[in-house]
């Protein structure tokens, strides 16, 4: 299923478990953002992974974001 507000990223319960995925590739939404924050680029991620576009990058980071801001509040220990 593609999401109405993300229109790269899909949720199928048949691919990659049902996490959130590139649509038309079976790369994570979690994928993309690990190898961001172990310091790689778009540019190398793109070089290494020519199916995927910056724009699908900037969609993983754009969805990643609206993910965080969910309204339930953690309770601090």
């Amino acid at each position: 299923m593609q999401l109405p507000d993300f229109d790269s990223i899909a949720i199928d319960p048949g691919v990659c478990g049902g996490r959130p995925f590139i649509a038309g590739t079976r790369m994570r939404v979690s994928d993309i953002l690990e190898m961001l924050a172990g310091g790689a680029t778009e540019t190398e991620i793109v070089a290494d992974f020519p199916y995927i576009s910056e724009a699908d990058i900037r969609a993983c980071l754009s969805f990643a974001a609206h993910a965080a801001n969910h309204p339930i509040v953690m309770a601090a220990e």
